[in-house]
């Protein structure tokens, strides 16, 4: 039987070869669980990945469009973002939420953990349910341009359905409600 608290991997050295504000890049040489020699890399994030599913009461959700670097595409997506790691994640969200849409909420909840990528990084993810919505003036970062959408939360299942939303916090986070919803634990 395997125990689940035991680590199967030995490390043998660590190096760490690049750094920025946001990320560190470690190569480590290791010892794999069968005892063979190997290298892994680990990206370590330096914030917590924030999501936030803004539900009006009229159950209509606000994505986020906007051009990925890294996958060299437009995503639409929900209001995501980082908070700083030893800040209470949830003040990190509800700006993150205000910077992307200009929207506050008065009803918060924590939806769901997330790792995002755990064969290569120790990203983790906070998705945040905010309820009570009121409008107000988005103040995007500079690094981002920004479209917004208020569709309804029905719509948003089926565009992660059909592959239209791909990325990984905001299906994570619309399948979960979907769910609730079902489940009528949500209205």
């Amino acid at each position: 039987m395997i125990n689940e608290d035991t680590n199967p991997w030995k490390i043998l050295s660590q190096d760490d070869i690049y750094t920025n504000p946001w990320i560190n890049v470690t190569e480590y040489k290791v010892l794999n669980p069968s005892g063979g020699n190997g290298i892994y890399g680990k990206v370590h994030f330096k914030n917590f990945a924030l999501g936030i599913i803004a539900l009006d009461e009229d159950l209509h959700i606000w994505l986020v469009g906007q051009f990925r670097f890294a996958l060299n595409q437009y995503s639409w997506e929900i209001p995501e973002g980082g908070g700083p790691l030893g800040i209470n994640p949830l003040e990190s969200a509800k700006r993150e939420l205000l910077e992307e849409t200009g929207l506050t909420a008065s009803n918060w909840s924590e939806l769901q953990h997330i790792h995002l990528s755990n064969s290569v990084s120790d990203e983790f993810g906070i998705i945040y349910l905010a309820r009570g919505l009121q409008p107000g003036q988005a103040e995007p970062e500079e690094t981002e341009e920004l479209q917004l959408k208020r569709i309804p939360f029905e719509q948003a299942y089926q565009m992660v359905l059909d592959n239209e939303i791909t990325d990984s916090m905001s299906i994570a986070a619309i399948l979960k409600v979907k769910i609730l919803m079902l489940e009528n634990k949500l209205a």
